[in-house]
């Protein structure tokens, strides 16, 4: 479990940028220790623990890239048609016998080179004469040959430790002979959502209710990272129950995460409530959607809440929450995804905050081309639904006008 201090997050300055926060998420914040084995199906999304090393190579044998006819490349005549003689057969899974000078093999993708070829001609341009193969010139030597370690030499660091495995990696241990990896242990993360006006999904609603949309996207948005999710349910507008829940909450998780609550106003709970669980530091973002986020320590476990409104949440979430579940997961950082393109509106802001401007994407002759979302506010979830990217404006951009670059987070990398 995370034991952070109470003061680790310590910051008395202005609204704080996405890089100074994330900053002192790195600096201040270490992994959390202990490492487990996993079977490879069990591996996907979970964060190395240390340095996966070729115990053999990859491939481990010289070995055929294509179907075709193996022999000896001092054999090839310089200019003109080498016709050599057809002896073997070679399949994959199988061996073969030494190629003879002025012989040649049918040999298959994957199987291993016989003894004294290094060249493969493919099939489709060789040319069979009864029992004699007939060759052009021109091939270089080792062509269509795959050597002993080309991937990954024996004793070579195949997978680096702190990287989350994906597919591709998980394929490359499997390759290379492993059939279980050591990972870190999943960060546990508990999400609340906080507020009377919220109700469950499937429950009915009350008469000035509305249904709680933001744990579920959090918690889909974290079931891509290499945690354990407690769904801890609705929190009420009351400093006290809100509190106790904190304090319990902190001894079974690594992480908390609030949703609303975070404000300034009278029913606006999770900052006192920290305060009385342990101690906050309130960090407004120079970002827009998604100023109001509070961070803090509870019990020595870190803590985030995060704004109401949906879009605001999703924006704090990835500058704030992600980095946050990285570090602590034992993960190397990793930079969101972004694109470039070129704007299809006029647009204006404030200079020295970054905002998100919900975009759709088209294809013209000139490139990528993005339009303005028609509807801004942060509530309108199908502002996320019916649109393909946030527009990231730098806290530079006062004004933006149509057919200036502007870079994109694709939705499609982030959900």
């Amino acid at each position: 479990m995370a034991q952070l201090s109470d003061d680790c997050f310590a910051f008395g300055g202005p609204l704080l940028s996405v890089e100074d926060a994330q900053g002192l998420v790195l600096a201040r914040v270490a992994p959390l220790g202990g490492e487990e084995t996993v079977p490879l199906h069990a591996a996907l999304r979970r964060v190395l623990a240390r340095p996966l090393v070729a115990l053999t190579p990859l491939p481990p044998f010289f070995n055929s890239a294509v179907d075709g006819y193996a022999f000896r490349h001092a054999d090839l005549a310089a200019t003109g048609q080498t016709r050599l003689t057809l002896a073997g057969r070679i399949a994959a899974g199988h061996s073969g016998s030494e190629v003879a000078p002025g012989s040649a093999a049918r040999i298959f993708t994957g199987a291993p080179m016989p003894q004294g070829a290094d060249t493969v001609m493919m099939q489709e341009d060789a040319r069979l004469d009864g029992d004699a193969l007939l060759l052009p010139p021109g091939l270089k030597r080792g062509a269509n040959a795959r050597p002993a370690g080309e991937d990954v030499p024996e004793g070579a660091e195949a997978l680096q430790a702190g990287l989350r495995l994906r597919a591709p990696e998980i394929g490359l241990a499997a390759a290379l002979g492993f059939a279980t990896l050591p990972v870190r242990p999943l960060l546990r993360v508990g999400v609340f959502s906080t507020g009377d006006e919220l109700a469950s999904p499937g429950v009915v609603l009350g008469a000035a209710q509305t249904y709680d949309s933001n744990r579920f996207t959090l918690m889909a948005m974290l079931a891509g990272l290499p945690v354990a999710i407690t769904d801890l349910g609705i929190l009420p507008d009351d400093a006290a129950a809100t509190t106790a829940a904190l304090h319990a909450a902190s001894a079974t998780q690594d992480l908390l995460i609030t949703s609303g609550g975070v404000s300034t106003g009278e029913e606006d709970h999770v900052r006192a409530a920290i305060e009385g669980a342990g101690k906050l530091v309130f960090w407004r973002l120079a970002v827009k959607p998604g100023r109001p986020a509070a961070m803090g320590v509870v019990n020595g476990v870190p803590m985030v809440g995060l704004p109401g409104n949906p879009v605001a949440a999703v924006v704090t979430f990835l500058h704030l929450v992600r980095p946050l579940v990285l570090r602590l997961a034992g993960a190397e950082p990793e930079e969101l995804l972004r694109m470039s393109a070129t704007a299809g509106f006029a647009y204006r802001k404030k200079l020295g905050r970054r905002e998100y401007v919900r975009v759709t994407l088209r294809v013209s002759e000139a490139g990528l081309v993005a339009e303005k979302f028609p509807r801004e506010g942060a509530g309108l979830l199908t502002s996320l639904t019916q649109s393909h990217a946030f527009a990231e404006l730098g806290e530079e951009v006062t004004e933006l006008a149509p057919g200036m670059p502007i870079r994109l987070l694709p939705f499609a990398a982030i959900f």
